[in-house]
Order: structure tokens, then sequence, then C-alpha cells
């Protein structure tokens, strides 16, 4: 759910991710998230928690996953959080949630 803000700064940014138990592309989302110093990733199964698909829908305006939010803020899916880490986009989102 959060990555780790650098000594002494602010709060943690909140990463929750929609999830499937068996996606590859879920799977590598979570570790680039992870290599960001995201320690506290929220992990929504949907395929555990049906229900929840809905709500995962409702929120990204999508019905694959992963589907990756950042402090609210709708990054898109796996292609969506690699183009953006690669374009430089992703270490300053994560900073600026702590910031």
């Amino acid at each position: 759910m959060s990555a780790q803000p650098p000594s002494g700064t602010g709060r943690a940014a909140e990463v929750v991710m929609y999830s499937k138990t068996t996606c590859p592309y879920c799977h590598r989302a979570e570790r680039v998230l992870r290599q960001h110093g995201v320690s506290d990733l929220s992990v929504i199964q949907i395929d555990r928690e049906p229900a929840r698909r809905q709500e995962m829908i409702r929120r990204a305006g999508r019905t694959t996953v992963p589907q990756i939010f950042i402090d609210g803020r709708h990054v898109g899916g796996c292609d969506d959080l690699v183009a953006l880490d690669r374009a430089g986009g992703l270490a300053p989102l994560l900073r600026a949630a702590a910031g």
C-alpha cells in the first residue's frame, strides 16, 4: 500500500492493485512497484473476492487486471505502469505522494 518515503519526509504513497492470483502481468507489476520501494502494497484479488471486480471496473473503467492506483490516481495496468517507469514518471509520482 505504501512506498517508503525518504528519511524524515512525509507519508508513504498509498498503492492499491486489483489483481488475480494467477495473472503474470499482475506479478510483473508488483515486482516493478517493489523495486521502487513499495513495501505495503494493497492487493485486491478479484478472483478471491469477486464482488470487488465491479468496484475495480467502476474506479478504473477497465475490466482487465492489474489495475493500479497511487494515492487514488489511476495509473492503469501493467503496460501502463512499465511505460510510466521507463519514461521516468513512476518514481516522481511515488515521491510526490510521499512529499
